[in-house]
């Protein structure tokens, strides 16, 4: 017989050093003596590998994405390294390139142009193209539009967790957002499902005051899963990672749901394919976790 899927996953995660395997073993309580160490080190690495404006190599992604990892590491928000990385990507709030930049009579009429869409941050020039990208949850985005609001999303989400949600052009991204969220009704609209479940989870972070659209969109969410509890034409690690970063009852009782379908893709090895195998393993550890929780 083999081992239960937590277990599964704590000997996956048991010998790796790396962040993934830090907040798995801290979620699962068997941090290891050395792991406060390990933080430190890892942290100490990825900051090295900065540029002096803040960057690593000048790249979008990777630039946000290690605004992530030092603050899943403990770095704070004046913690030098994480400042100059969180200074680099604020350079890209509303510069050319960022989604709604321009207006014309359809994109006004969809309330999707520079007069509905403010505070995004841009992932390039707009005479650049972007897509295709690759979330670090490894869900891809294909189509232009939809990389770049993907992209807009994760920073915001950096620098909502940095604690940065009272400057002006954030606070202009969030309602930029919550405005788009009111109008998304219908999953297979002008809004595909994945750049939903984005807004979603960046919604998820803007706070009290978004609760409400926050709780719509877990409903949305909710009436489009399928019975074996993954979606159309939505990524199953994409979704669950933005229902967990709600913290919701109703979006835990969909977790739940679709448990089975992560059980079902889980290998011997406990992790859920080759596809950003770590972090699609933390994600599915965290939902198993909470869907069991009381």
């Amino acid at each position: 017989m083999s081992p239960p899927p937590l277990e599964r996953l704590a000997l996956y995660f048991g010998a790796l050093r790396t962040r993934q395997a830090l907040l798995a073993r801290a979620d699962l309580g068997l941090a290891d003596p050395d792991d406060t160490a390990l933080s430190a080190q890892l942290a100490q690495d990825l900051a090295a590998e900065l540029r002096p404006d803040g960057s690593v190599g000048g790249a979008v992604m990777p630039t946000i994405w290690r605004a992530h990892e030092l603050m899943d590491l403990g770095r704070w928000p004046d913690d030098p390294a994480l400042s100059r990385v969180l200074g680099w990507v604020l350079q890209r709030q509303d510069a050319p390139g960022a989604y709604g930049e321009g207006c014309d009579k359809t994109r006004h009429a969809q309330r999707i142009c520079e007069h509905y869409v403010r505070g995004f941050f841009s992932p390039a020039a707009a005479s650049e193209r972007v897509a295709p990208i690759t979330l670090p949850n490894g869900k891809a985005f294909r189509a232009e539009p939809a990389a770049g609001f993907a992209i807009s999303c994760l920073a915001l989400r950096a620098v909502l967790r940095a604690g940065m949600g009272e400057q002006p052009a954030v606070a202009r991204h969030l309602e930029s957002l919550r405005s788009l969220g009111e109008g998304w009704t219908d999953w297979t609209g002008l809004f595909a499902p994945d750049v939903i479940v984005a807004g979603l989870h960046a919604l998820a972070l803007g706070g009290p005051s978004f609760r409400p659209t926050v709780e719509r969109l877990v409903q949305l969410v909710a009436s489009r899963q399928r019975v074996d509890g993954q979606w159309d034409t939505a990524d199953l690690f994409q979704a669950i990672e933005a229902l967990l970063a709600t913290g919701l009852p109703a979006a835990r009782a969909v977790v739940r749901r679709a448990v089975p379908a992560l059980e079902e893709r889980q290998r011997a090895d406990g992790t859920f394919g080759a596809t950003a195998q770590q972090e699609r393993a933390l994600i599915g550890l965290r939902a198993i976790r909470w869907a069991g929780a009381g």
